[in-house]
Parts: C-alpha cells; structure tokens; sequence
C-alpha cells in the first residue's frame, strides 16, 4: 500500500515537473507568428515525453492544464486561443503517445510522432476553417486560400519541430527522472493504461468525425456561424 502511494507520488511530481517546464517553454522560447494566433514554442514536446511516460490520457490532462496557465499568462487570444492551443496538444500528444505507449520502441516512438504530426495537422486546418474567420472577421473563403500558402506548412513544420525535440530529449530526461528516483523502472502496460490508451484513441475518432461533420455542414452552408 505505501509503495502504491509513493508511486502516485512521485508521478505527480514527475508530472508536475514536466508541466513547469512545459509552461517555461511557453514564457521564454515562445516565437510569436501571424495574427497573434500562429505561434511556436516546444511546450507539446515536453506534454509528449509526459505522454511517454505516463500513457496518454495523463498527456492530454498535462495538456489541458499548460493551455489554460497558457490562456491566464501569455497568450492574448482568450478562450478561442484555449480551444485551438488545446486542441493542437491534445491531438499531437494524444495520437503519438497511443502509439507509443503499446510497444516502447524507437520504431513506435517514430511511427506514434508521424501519425501525431499528421493527425494535429489536419485536425488544425478543419478547425482554422471553423474559427479562424469569427477570430479574424475574415471571409471563409480567405481561410480557404490560407491553407497551402500558410496554415499546412505552419503546422506540418510546428509538429516537426516538435517530433525532433521528443527525440532528442525524451531518452535524457527518462535517465534523469530515473536516477533522481522519482521515476520508477520501466513495467508492463497495465490494465488501466490500456484503458485509458483505449479511451483516448476512440475519443479522438469520434472528435475527428464530429468535426469533419461539422466542416461539410459549413461548407454546404448548412450551418452559419
């Protein structure tokens, strides 16, 4: 029973280490882009190696709390800031830690980081479609020529960026959390993490199919907003 709890605690200290740093990243490398809303810093990296750690359902609640701290802090973009920093997060992290998280190998590790780059990237351009002309008081039509010239390259080279980071630091700071013993030797997928891992990826699904949805329902002119 004591080790139990000194397990849980030191995952929460782990994880709320990795969260400061995450929100560190937000202060001080945080590179502003276009309108305001385009901007890079290397904080869903730092969530990801969270993810590869703890499963990715612990990943998108370190998430969700750094974007909101994010929203209070630095960002300027209220709520729909929130929305679309969480969404970015939730998806990259949700998506490569799945993967990961079943089998740890650098191969999966690998093919998680690719399927998270591509599943962000997409989900981001559905949903810039979505918001980006009630933020910018833009016509949809506008958004529609953003894709390709702007909003794909920024994502596919944000989510880049962050897989190359992952990989450059995740093995570093597993030794480092290991020898300070606040990580314990690396076990089998549990019960509950395949739970979680099974809830997560189903959640991700159907918010993918509920956007692309809500995207063709836009665009027949079916909904207005």
């Amino acid at each position: 029973m004591e080790t139990k709890q000194n397990n849980r605690l030191r995952t929460v200290l782990c994880m709320a280490m990795l969260m400061a740093l995450a929100v560190a990243a937000d202060f001080f490398l945080r590179i502003p882009g276009i309108g305001g809303f385009l901007t890079y810093e290397p904080k869903d990296a730092i969530l990801t190696i969270g993810g590869f750690i703890f499963g990715p359902a612990a990943g998108i609640l370190m998430a969700l709390i750094v974007c909101f701290i994010e929203m209070v802090t630095v960002s300027t973009t209220g709520l729909i800031g929130l929305l679309m920093n969480f969404l970015a997060s939730a998806v990259f992290v949700g998506v490569s830690t799945s993967f990961y998280i079943k089998k740890k190998t650098l191969q999966r590790a690998i093919i998680g980081l690719v399927a998270g780059s591509l599943s962000m990237t997409v989900i981001m351009l559905l949903w810039n479609y979505i918001v980006t002309p009630m933020y910018m008081g833009v016509p949809r039509e506008a958004v529609l020529g953003m894709i390709l010239p702007l909003l794909l390259p920024f994502n596919l080279l944000k989510a880049s960026l962050n897989s190359a980071v992952v990989m450059a630091l995740y093995k570093g700071v597993v030794t480092a959390l290991r020898k300070s013993k606040l990580l314990p030797d690396d076990k089998s997928e549990s019960k509950g993490e395949h739970k979680s891992k099974t809830i997560v990826i189903v959640s991700i699904s159907a918010f993918l199919v509920v956007t692309l949805v809500l995207v063709v329902l836009i665009f027949a002119g079916i909904i207005k907003f």
